[in-house]
């Protein structure tokens, strides 16, 4: 008979949570997008002078969300 309840674990198996510094990137990344859309959105809709805290939000909150990404990336892969 063989033992059906044993099993082995595998490091990479285990489900782990992504690092903070990731879920702040990719959470920064999508609301810069969202600002993204709504700039175009609105400048399709005729809007010519949009705020000007809009404009910066959509260029500096995108970048900064990507290259955080990117740098818990880099982390993440020398650690392993």
């Amino acid at each position: 008979m063989s033992d059906m309840g044993t099993t082995v674990h595998d490091k990479n198996s285990a489900i782990t949570r992504k690092p903070w510094l990731m879920r702040l990137g990719i959470g920064l990344f999508a609301v810069g997008m969202v600002a993204v859309v709504v700039v175009f959105l609105l400048f399709a809709a005729g809007y010519s002078e949009l705020p000007i805290w809009l404009s910066a939000f959509a260029g500096i909150v995108s970048p900064l969300g990507l290259a955080l990404g990117l740098i818990a990336l880099v982390r993440e892969h020398r650690q392993a």
